[in-house]
């Protein structure tokens, strides 16, 4: 065995022999792979290995696809056949929802060139004559949809890794990870020690256990799965050609042919979970005892879709384990905590994700970043506060719901509060419906006397809509008060405070005390990798406000610039709170509570104070994401109680009251303002999205080259406001957008009605050639919706409000 290695990948199932394979295949080869027992052992050998392409997410079906792609390309590379059949998908829609959905996917097919669309009933009998199509609303064809071979497709990773220079070394235990100072890890087997530098825990469903090796917790948990395989059918057994599989989502089923007989799987509601308190050092091959009884419901749901499978015998059940996360994606890249530790687990449709998943895991260890914004699989997106109940709580109702639609602005009950702030109860009685942010309880809109106390959930405008609306014209005719408590806040003090943040940022920092600036962090590809709002409070003192969400996943960045001596950087999210207090009437509003001149000559825009607010000492930024006059006043968590008590009273008196997230969104996009994580991400470039202005080349800054090297090319898309001509839902993001012609426009980046202006508008990137005023054709709801290219934001384009 080596005692040296670039990277040494543990767990030998189809994710760790595809991240090996994709490794040699970027020019690293001189990696190792460490198997527990066998090649496959864990969930690859039993799974049921579909494979499709659509999805959801723009980016993940784009990995998907890329899958589904490389699978005979392997084959062809490495001799080892794969198993494929693409006999192709079919997708059935029951319900209104599920027709949106599938609709919404056949356009974003149509405008990324992939093949999905719909058929008529006579066609999809012709295609799959035993499903019985009744009460079918839509009905919609993936041509390279079908299955693999488990062992098959894990075997080639393998083989075209081998090919390639990497080693494979099987009943190999790893049993220490140790970090070294250089950062690189001393990883240590029965077999004898590697020194690697960097370690890739694929353990699949030892994924915990083989990060605890390393003092990390991952928030995974084990649940059993069912499938069962029929005994020969007559009437498949008499065809010369393979039949389709069946996306029955709403039957919460899946189905399709396996030798001469069929596959059916399901998610059932009364799931079970398996090994919860680790998974046993043992376990490789073996199976459960069937449990039919609980998969009952959804057998009965395929029989009267499929009702061949009724009459037909059992041949055999599969109950094997799988290992999820919370939100049942990915927990993928670099541990934050660590360097040069990796991680990719969670996967459950490995199969049509194992390539896409192999690549990027390669691009993002050796280049730094993947080339696709992977952020809603980055591990960072949790947090210590996603524990063991939390975990528990959330996988339980992912399984049971996999089949579920995942609605635009959705937030699922299950396993919350986790994080709350002193007013949650305060803003609960007050009427607030709370989403999820990074673990923390915020409000989304608050409930008035006579509106609905529980939100709705559909891809039209739901039942929340109205009182957003009151809201936000509250707010646009007189003040608002909105909790950002969801906030990330950083404290940069020290000697060196303003050269780590130039060092950081690619803007030029404030010097002087009271000043602001807003400041683009780079990718490594010199794309946004985030935006911060940052003021210097004093000499070697500063203030930095950041994307909640994205407080972890900021980290690796921070870390990645030394600090000066004597200089540190620390997070106070968790002891600090704040609101926004904006509106024509802001500064009446808080003119009652403070004795600070709040006069545009005294407290002008973008400029910061140290004052108290009715007795509590806050950090008083003149800034607001609403786009209108506001101030952000930041204070300590133990006065958040007196603070928001005191501006709710004051803005009585004046029309003035809480306004949730939800209509904070509405409001940003009415100023056309970008939001990190939506409109921003490394994907895009500075002179797409318009920050190019912030950026300081006669400066050194975090990844400078990077952006150098594409400043003086042409933007790919541009970021504009769109108006839409839609009367019943809204865009929320993602929506593909058409000229008239038909020709691929662009892609909506953020969505929602425009309460102010009357009107449902869309942020998106569109080709840098369609002009202002320009007309389109944006798919909402998969249907075309004639829209309007704005000059400018739909509010106050020229900034008058904003600096009143």
């Amino acid at each position: 065995m080596k005692s040296h290695a670039q990277a040494v990948v543990i767990g030998g199932g189809l994710v760790g022999c595809s991240i090996l394979y994709h490794l040699t295949k970027l020019g690293w080869t001189d990696v190792v792979l460490l198997e527990r027992s066998e090649l496959t052992s864990g969930s690859t050998w039993h799974a049921a290995a579909n494979i499709h392409g659509l999805h959801d997410s723009t980016n993940i079906s784009r990995l998907q696809h890329y899958t589904m792609g490389l699978y005979k390309e392997l084959e062809a590379e490495t001799g080892q056949g794969c198993g494929i059949f693409q006999p192709g998908s079919l997708y059935l829609a029951q319900t209104e929802a599920r027709e949106h959905q599938l609709r919404l996917q056949a356009a974003k097919a149509k405008y990324y060139g992939m093949d999905f669309y719909e058929v008529s009933r006579d066609e999809a009998e012709r295609l799959h004559p035993l499903v019985n199509f009744d009460g079918i609303r839509c009905i919609m064809y993936e041509p390279q949809g079908g299955n693999v071979d488990p062992s098959g497709v894990t075997m080639a990773y393998a083989a075209g890794a081998r090919a390639r220079g990497a080693q494979i070394i099987r009943n190999c235990p790893v049993t220490v990870t140790r970090a070294q100072a250089d950062g690189s890890w001393i990883v240590e087997t029965p077999m004898g020690d590697i020194r690697a530098g960097w370690v890739v825990n694929a353990a699949g469903l030892w994924g915990r256990e083989v990060a605890a090796l390393a003092g990390i917790e991952l928030p995974l948990m084990p649940t059993e799965h069912q499938y069962f395989v029929t005994e020969t059918i007559d009437e498949i057994a008499a065809m010369d050609r393979r039949l389709p599989s069946v996306a029955d989502r709403d039957g919460e089923y899946y189905l399709r042919q396996e030798g001469k007989g069929l596959l059916v799987g399901a998610y059932e509601r009364d799931m079970k979970f398996w090994a919860e308190d680790g998974t046993p050092q043992g376990f490789g091959h073996e199976l459960f005892a069937d449990d039919l009884e609980r998969i009952e419901p959804n057998m009965l749901r395929a029989i009267d879709r499929v009702p061949v499978v009724g009459s037909a015998g059992i041949k055999r059940v599969i109950n094997g384990p799988m290992i999820w996360s919370p939100d049942s994606s990915a927990l993928f890249g670099p541990v934050p905590e660590l360097r040069n530790y990796f991680c990719c687990n969670g996967i459950i449709p490995g199969f049509s994700q194992s390539g896409g998943l192999g690549l990027l895991s390669a691009q993002w260890i050796i280049e730094g970043e993947p080339k696709l914004d992977m952020f809603g699989w980055d591990l960072a997106r949790f947090g210590a506060w996603a524990g063991r109940d939390f975990t528990k709580a959330r996988v339980r109702d992912q399984y049971a719901n996999r089949f579920k639609i995942h609605f635009p602005n959705e937030e699922r009950a299950a396993g919350r509060p986790v994080r709350t702030r002193p007013i949650y109860q305060t803003q609960k009685a007050m009427g607030a419906v709370f989403g999820l942010n990074y673990g923390w309880e915020h409000p989304l809109w608050f409930s008035a006397e006579g509106e609905p106390k529980e939100e709705t959930i559909g891809f039209d405008r739901q039942n929340w809509w109205a009182p957003v609306g009151r809201e936000a014209r509250m707010l646009r005719d007189r003040a608002g008060i909105i909790d950002i408590s969801n906030f990330a806040r950083y404290r940069i003090t020290g000697p060196g405070a303003r050269d780590w943040l130039d060092a950081l940022l690619a803007n030029r920092m404030p010097v002087t005390p009271g000043r602001s600036c807003l400041a683009p962090l780079i990718g490594k590809r010199g794309g946004i990798a985030g935006d911060f709002t940052v003021t210097c409070l004093g000499e070697g003192d500063y203030f930095m406000v950041g994307s909640g969400m994205a407080e972890r996943y900021h980290k690796r960045f921070f870390d990645a610039v030394p600090s000066p001596a004597g200089t540190r950087w620390h997070s106070v999210t968790e002891t600090m709170a704040g609101f926004n207090v904006a509106g024509p009437l802001a500064r009446d509003l808080l003119a009652r509570l403070t004795n600070a001149d709040l006069s545009n000559a005294a407290f002008p825009f973008m400029r910061s104070q140290q004052i108290e607010v009715a007795g509590v000492a806050c950090i008083a930024l003149r800034v607001s994401f609403t786009g209108d006059l506001g101030w952000e006043l930041h204070c300590a968590e133990a006065d958040q109680a007196r603070l928001y008590a005191a501006l709710i009273e004051a803005g009585k008196a004046m029309g003035a009251g809480p306004v949730g997230s939800r209509a904070l969104m509405s409001l940003r996009v009415e100023k056309g303002y970008g939001s990190w994580g939506r409109d921003y991400s490394p994907e895009y470039w500075p002179q797409e999205t318009g920050l190019q202005g912030l950026i300081k080349m006669d400066k050194e800054f975090l990844n400078k080259s990077a952006y150098a090297a594409l400043m003086d090319t042409p933007p790919r898309e541009v970021l504009r406001t769109l108006v839409i001509e839609a009367t019943t839902a809204d865009a929320t993001g993602n929506e593909p957008i058409f000229d008239l012609a038909g020709k691929p426009a662009g892609k909506v980046s953020s969505g929602a009605y425009g309460y102010h202006v009357g009107q449902s508008l869309a942020l998106a990137y569109l080709r840098p050639d369609i002009a202002p005023g320009t007309e389109l054709q944006v798919m909402v709801l998969g249907q075309p919706h004639r829209a309007r290219v704005l000059d400018g934001a739909a509010f106050d384009p020229e900034g008058k409000r904003l600096r009143a």
